[in-house]
């Protein structure tokens, strides 16, 4: 099997497991100052939701739209880094490093689509 091959190369140390695959990962994507920020935001709204429903509602939108705003940069980033990573290298000679920037795009993807 193909995965079972791709394991067999990897040295040793390397995770192996869900979770230490999941550890071993990119960090989060937004620094937890932001993330913090963010969800005080969205819990005082729930909490004020019950006196002022709609000032409630427009402050739980607009940390939506800074939650998606902070994610579309800091993923437009991450683009950035991988792709300068990649794009120049001779594909023979640095085969290692094409690997590892495709790790990380499956990752991040993969990480997207369980949003």
């Amino acid at each position: 099997m193909m995965y079972d091959q791709t394991r067999a190369q990897q040295p040793e140390g390397q995770p192996r497991g869900r979770a230490e695959r999941r550890a071993a990962g990119p960090g989060a994507l937004l620094p937890s100052a932001e993330r913090e920020a963010i969800a005080g935001r969205l819990g005082h709204a729930l909490n004020t939701f019950a006196d002022t429903p709609l000032e409630a509602l427009e402050e739980a939108e607009s940390a939506f739209d800074e939650a998606t705003a902070q994610l579309a940069k800091a993923l437009a980033e991450r683009r950035s880094v991988l792709r300068a990573s990649w794009q120049d290298q001779d594909p023979e000679a640095q085969s290692d490093e094409l690997r590892h920037a495709l790790r990380q795009y499956r990752e991040i993807t993969q990480r997207l689509l369980h949003l």
